[in-house]
């Protein structure tokens, strides 16, 4: 007997996410069951492009969306957490989310959720991000902080609008794991003017903006004598959308809790 195909609920169809949420779940054998937009004349058109149809359900919210889905993908704002959390959480759906710089009572509606529904929460779904990630924590834990200086560069298109971006923040959090210390005892912003001589065990963060590069983030342990880096470049959105639909198939039935892509890789 065959299984029905995985229905996938995207939140922000209208949106470059968006349609390549559309395409890696159709080229993956889902079926897009509906979608969340701002703009509902704009998403009209591009599903009907993308689709041939315009077969897609356009849902006045999250409530709604979650009512006619398996699992739903969110990379929408972080004004939108909190509603979504509990909408999904009541449903019983899981949820694949991408949304970064989340505040602590964010991240707190998504532990909750969590608790109900399966939750997939990842600041980057590319795998070889998830593997920088890991790499990360471990090189934090080998490399100490009284010889080897972190810092974190990235780069992104000239319409991003946050800094540091949430796959350097992401990074920064998997060396200090790794180094056993919280990221924001010891993260040090953007340095201009005369800020002083860098102190021991800070994690240094800068960000480039320019163009429409999809984004490159680098770590650099810097010590008196040698340098190691470890980098990343993104040439495709589609990596992101891919990986989410992977964590979206992968979620689908999975008890309660909160997972990330390295459980989604089985590297946990």
């Amino acid at each position: 007997m065959t299984s029905s195909p995985l229905r996938v609920g995207i939140a922000g169809l209208s949106g470059r996410m968006g349609q390549g949420l559309v395409k890696s779940a159709l080229d993956a054998g889902c079926v897009v069951a509906g979608g969340t937009c701002r703009d509902p004349g704009a998403a009209s058109l591009s599903m009907a492009e993308l689709t041939r149809d315009g077969s897609i359900t356009l849902c006045a919210d999250m409530r709604q969306l979650a009512d006619i889905s398996d699992v739903v993908i969110d990379f929408t704002h972080v004004s939108s957490v909190i509603d979504h959390a509990a909408a999904l959480k009541d449903a019983g759906v899981p949820w694949v989310l991408g949304t970064t710089g989340l505040s602590e009572k964010d991240q707190r509606a998504v532990d909750e959720a969590a608790q109900t529904i399966g939750v997939v929460q990842a600041a980057n779904f590319s795998a070889g991000v998830t593997l920088v990630l890991r790499l990360a924590r471990e090189m934090g834990m080998a490399l100490s902080a009284e010889r080897f200086d972190a810092e974190i560069v990235e780069m992104h298109h000239r319409q991003k609008v946050d800094a540091p971006s949430g796959t350097a923040l992401a990074i920064g959090e998997a060396v200090a794991q790794g180094r056993g210390v919280k990221l924001s005892d010891v993260r040090a912003p953007a340095r201009e003017g005369h800020c002083g001589a860098r102190k021991t065990g800070e994690i240094g963060f800068a960000a480039l903006r320019g163009g429409q590069i999809v984004g490159e983030h680098e770590l650099l342990f810097t010590s008196a004598t040698e340098q190691i880096t470890l980098g990343h470049r993104a040439f495709d959105r589609r990596v992101f959308a891919d990986g989410a639909v992977q964590a979206a198939e992968w979620v689908s039935g999975k008890i309660a809790g909160l997972y990330n892509m390295e459980d989604v890789l089985g590297l946990s």
